[in-house]
């Protein structure tokens, strides 16, 4: 379990990013954090693995404060794939990128190559292995980052805006594996601004804003509420829009959708004279 209290941090003690962060992530959720740029949102995520600790409040891990441990020892069990893969790559293939961290946590050589080609498989990178990471694109460069953080597996995986410069199989693929590794009790935290990403594959929202938590609670509730949208900067899902339109021709058609299952309900109820 990872716990917040009243979590202050300012960046060079100037301009305040978080503003009294008070959650709990339990062990096997899946979680999406979302908001307005600046927000606070990425500077959240890295208190969760020790890249930033808190200027006042705790960041608990387990019963343990993490001022307790080195970022080594957390980056073992949580991996934070960052925003910018710049930030992350530094080798000359896209096979030594992958199995650095494994071997470095002590996996053998086989089994180090066999995770690798798995998670490349996943994220469509069959055939990049001998490639310099340095030579991708933007896009492809995001996924290599991703890869050697999905390797390893960790307990807890947190990511930055994943979707960024993918196309819509990607984003599948990632869900896919977000979604397996979960099944396995694995813990996924995103952040995203994809609010459609959401809706599909995440059961609890946290939006952000102004350094501190409006909303959080089941992403179809969180998701629909006009305040929260307006004040985080995000934009309404498209369901959520098109059950609107609908409710102006049919009363009985409730405003606040946001799965497709639902908005397709209603349609049918509409065209059987329901």
């Amino acid at each position: 379990m990872i716990l917040l209290e009243d979590v202050y941090f300012a960046y060079e003690g100037l301009y305040t990013a978080l503003q009294g962060v008070s959650l709990q992530i339990d062990d096997g959720e899946r979680v999406a954090i979302m908001g307005t740029n600046g927000a606070g949102k990425t500077t959240l995520v890295k208190h969760l693995n020790g890249l930033l600790r808190p200027d006042s409040g705790r960041v608990i891990l387990d019963g343990v404060d993490t001022r307790r441990h080195s970022v080594a020892e957390l980056a073992r069990q949580i991996g934070l794939v960052m925003q910018n893969p710049d930030h992350q790559l530094f080798l000359d293939s896209v096979e030594k990128e992958i199995v650095f961290g494994l071997k470095n946590l002590g996996y053998s050589e086989a089994d180090s190559l066999d995770r690798c080609n798995r998670t490349l498989s996943h994220l469509g990178l069959e055939g990049f292995l001998e490639r310099s990471p340095f030579t991708l694109s933007g896009g492809e460069r995001k996924r290599v980052a991703l890869a050697s953080v999905l390797a390893t597996e960790p307990r807890v995986l947190a990511l930055d805006e994943p979707t960024i410069g993918q196309d819509a199989r990607q984003k599948e693929n990632l869900a896919q594996m977000l979604e397996e590794l979960n099944a396995k009790g694995r813990t996924v935290v995103v952040v995203t601004h994809d609010i459609e990403f959401v809706i599909e594959h995440f059961p609890r929202t946290i939006a952000m804003a102004g350094g501190q938590i409006v909303a959080d609670g089941r992403t179809s509730s969180v998701l629909s509420n006009d305040e929260v949208i307006e004040r985080c900067s995000l934009t309404p899902p498209q369901l959520t829009i098109a059950a609107r339109s609908l409710h102006k021709e049919f009363p009985h058609v409730p405003e606040r959708l946001t799965l497709l299952s639902e908005v397709e309900a209603e349609i049918l109820r509409i065209l059987g004279g329901g």
